[in-house]
């Protein structure tokens, strides 16, 4: 089943390689060196997308971020003016949350696990909800901030890439199949964050096709042992 009508458009294109910031001798942990690949600077110019990130782009920490399942960093624009208020920002330049896509036309409770999306020669996939970690929190100084994004429910997702081709701010992203109707972004965090105690939610998304490895695990994890795993170290780490 695929919704035709659903369309966004690829407002900005962010890239990035990791940098080394924060003073040694710093007492508070916000303004200790910490490297990261979250800042990343628009490019007007076509991009060409291979099957792990973009072309001129970096990731510091290639565990956690990077790969097949997260080539693209994807953020809605739509969620812009509510962190301009929370974070008391005069403006919020793209790429603010260490995106590669800013989007508009599309939400979370609108894209589904799986989406495909034809932008520019390339296709994509939606391959998991993205979520949020400390560095996020570190980059604007607000330590509770990635608990704000994974309990506000605009997280963006990641793509991973079907077939590399070249692609450019403007350019529209069309859904071409939509394998898994029934998870959308959102109905996936509220079970991997919020209904953590319904185990037959775990499971049945956990069996998704098209939901990363990664998640997948933590969600058979959850369901054989009946526990929920700590998330204070992916939001918090050295920030407390």
């Amino acid at each position: 089943m695929i919704t035709p009508t659903l369309e966004g458009q690829l407002i900005s294109v962010q890239i990035g390689t990791p940098q080394t910031l924060g003073q040694a001798d710093a007492s508070h942990p916000m303004d200790q060196p910490w490297t990261t690949g979250f800042f990343k600077l628009p490019v007007a110019h076509p991009v060409r997308l291979g099957l792990t990130n973009l072309d001129g782009d970096g990731q510091a920490d290639l565990k956690n971020h990077g790969g097949p399942e997260k080539a693209v960093n994807v953020y809605p624009v739509e969620h812009y003016p509510y962190w301009q208020q929370v974070l008391g920002a005069t403006e919020l330049p793209f790429g603010s949350f260490g995106e590669n896509f800013t989007t508009e036309g599309l939400r979370e409770t609108e894209v589904c696990l799986g989406d495909m999306f034809e932008i520019g020669s390339a296709v994509v996939q939606v391959s998991q909800p993205r979520q949020p970690c400390w560095k996020l929190a570190r980059r604007w100084h607000r330590k509770d901030l990635a608990l704000r994004v994974q309990e506000s429910g605009r997280t963006g997702w990641y793509f991973r890439v079907l077939r590399e081709g070249t692609i450019q701010a403007g350019s529209r992203l069309i859904l071409v199949e939509r394998p898994c109707p029934e998870w959308t972004v959102a109905a996936a965090n509220d079970t991997m964050h919020r209904q953590t105690d319904d185990l037959h939610a775990a499971q049945h998304l956990a069996a998704c096709p098209a939901l990363a490895v990664r998640w997948r695990e933590t969600l058979n994890k959850r369901v054989e042992t009946k526990t929920v795993g700590s998330t204070t170290a992916r939001l918090y780490g050295p920030n407390l």
